[in-house]
């Protein structure tokens, strides 16, 4: 069986239902959407899925800086600023 990765699921006919209060009733959460009891996708609200890329470049830019960390390095005197 699939694992569901979200404490809020729904079947794909009851989503077409209810869509509305289905996102209301998550709050700021993801919801899985079933199709055969398996996870078809996840609806996620904007707030939650904006703090998602957030998170996610943020970790993007830490890899970059590990990365660089060991050079090399480009010096640069004040004055040339």
């Amino acid at each position: 069986m699939d694992t569901v990765l979200s404490r809020h699921s729904v079947s794909v006919t009851d989503l077409k239902r209810n869509y509305a209060t289905i996102l209301a009733q998550a709050d700021d959460e993801p919801v899985a959407v079933l199709n055969y009891n398996r996870p078809e996708a996840y609806l996620v609200p904007a707030p939650y899925f904006e703090r998602l890329m957030q998170h996610l470049e943020d970790l993007e830019d830490a890899q970059l800086a590990r990365e660089r960390a060991n050079g090399p390095f480009v010096e640069v005197h004040p004055q040339d600023l």
